[in-house]
């Protein structure tokens, strides 16, 4: 791929996708004759923006040397997502193309009309960010709309959480390793929280998280990749197609707790409140936040997945704001070992935790505590990758250039995955559970 059309010039944008291509280019990975051109409605011009990236840019990390060729071959340029005429004057021109649409979800449908109207180079490329439609349906409009472009196998639904390093070591725990694959069962596994808690608020975010909320923004997408990852059955090979297979097996047989999602269901906003020594007013009070819309910053949900492997445990997926602590973990609760008459009867079960962010793998175990008395008390085993893991989106941005799509989601399981959280989201509609409250700083109860 020689150029990189990024329509939107967002957070996203900003944060994550211009220092992914930054760090590709330092690390000698991006194309030599590559061009980034980042594309909205506003009237910044390249000058400007380049003159932003690098006051924001890590220089140190980087390198000088990196960060001047980044700047070189990024542009600015001014259209309308949604309009053809402005798009085609935006897209045209020689060598392979990628584009990607780091909009607004309600805008890609506008996006995809327009570039079909205006029509792509053969070769092309579509990156779209999440979340994928608003529900199961428009999911299936959009993968109807991404088809009439351009083939399947050409669409990237990138979720960046397949680019973490904590994704790939979790299948390698599970499948390289004869110690834990023997025992990754409903016979020895007791139940699996996977989380994703943070301090952070809205932080200016409402024109995209409000509407949205925690369980779309969340749950719906990178918690239930990471589920799939957990507690699918072991791939054919680390093929596209042989992964996805496996990712929608697990989505297909997924389904609310007693198939109840009343009563296994949770979400929640928070109030006002202090959050590491700083105030945090309430959501609702947060900027450009319609309190109508009953916006969720904390979801949580069980679920069970209906296979032999896993009948009878529970997979518990939540996700909150303004939290009182950083959580980012898998959670693995084995089932207590079998007790005998000298051991301790208040030793704590094995529990594995892969924790994301950062990068690191622990274990807990029973050992004695002394020489003498043959008590039992719980430690840890850890293994800490050590110094900073590669960003998610220089894994991810790689695999869209080098035309992989292992880290993409394919076009039915952005159904699938839809369809395992619309009966919850069918419940909160209804209003059958009720919007909680709980202080911004707390652990998320009221």
């Amino acid at each position: 791929m020689t150029r990189l059309i990024i329509f939107g010039a967002g957070d996203v944008t900003h944060r994550y996708i211009l220092p992914g291509v930054a760090e590709l280019i330092a690390d000698g990975s991006a194309p030599d004759d590559l061009r980034v051109i980042v594309v909205g409605r506003d009237d910044t011009d390249t000058s400007q923006l380049r003159a932003e990236l690098r006051t924001s840019l890590d220089v140190d990390t980087l390198g000088e040397e990196a960060v001047e060729r980044f700047l070189s071959i990024v542009e600015r340029a001014r259209a309308d997502a949604s309009d053809p005429e402005a798009v085609r004057a935006v897209i045209e021109g020689d060598g392979p193309l990628v584009v990607y649409l780091a909009l607004p979800p309600s805008v890609f449908p506008e996006a995809i009309e327009a570039l079909t109207a205006a029509g792509v180079p053969e070769g092309c490329r579509i990156v779209v960010e999440k979340p994928f439609g608003t529900d199961s349906a428009s999911a299936m409009e959009l993968n109807g709309q991404l088809h009439q472009l351009i083939p399947e196998d050409a669409v990237f639904r990138v979720d960046h959480f397949l680019g973490m390093k904590t994704a790939h070591d979790l299948l390698a725990l599970r499948f390289a390793n004869s110690v834990v694959e023997p025992l990754w069962n409903a016979d020895h596994i007791e139940r699996v929280e996977i989380v994703w808690d943070e301090t952070i608020s809205l932080v200016g975010r409402a024109g995209y998280y409000d509407g949205t909320g925690a369980a779309r923004d969340m749950l719906q997408n990178h918690l239930l990749q990471l589920m799939c990852l957990t507690a699918m059955e072991p791939p054919h090979s680390l093929a596209s197609d042989d992964l996805a297979d496996r990712k929608v097996e697990v989505l297909r047989a997924c389904r609310p707790w007693d198939d109840d999602p009343v009563a296994w269901s949770r979400r929640a906003r928070y109030t006002a409140g202090s959050v590491d020594g700083n105030d945090v007013p309430a959501y609702v009070d947060e900027d450009d936040v319609d309190p109508e819309l009953d916006t969720e910053t904390l979801a949580e949900m069980r679920f069970e997945v209906d296979t032999p492997r896993w009948r009878g445990v529970p997979f518990l997926l939540r996700s909150g704001k303004a939290l009182a602590d950083d959580r980012h973990e898998i959670t693995v609760h084995f089932r207590p070992a079998t007790p005998v008459d000298w051991c301790n009867a208040a030793t704590s079960p094995n529990v594995l935790r892969l924790s994301v962010e950062p990068t690191r793998v622990s274990l807990g175990v029973a050992l004695t505590t002394d020489d003498t008395v043959f008590g039992l008390r719980s430690v840890e085993l850890v293994h800490d990758q050590g110094g900073p893991a590669q960003s998610a989106y220089v894994v991810m941005l790689r695999d869209v250039i080098g035309g992989g799509n292992v880290l993409s989601v394919r076009d039915d399981e952005a159904v699938a995955a839809w369809q395992v959280i619309e009966p919850v989201l069918a419940a909160w509609h209804a209003g059958a559970v009720p919007l909680e409250e709980y202080a911004a700083g707390s652990t998320g109860r009221a």
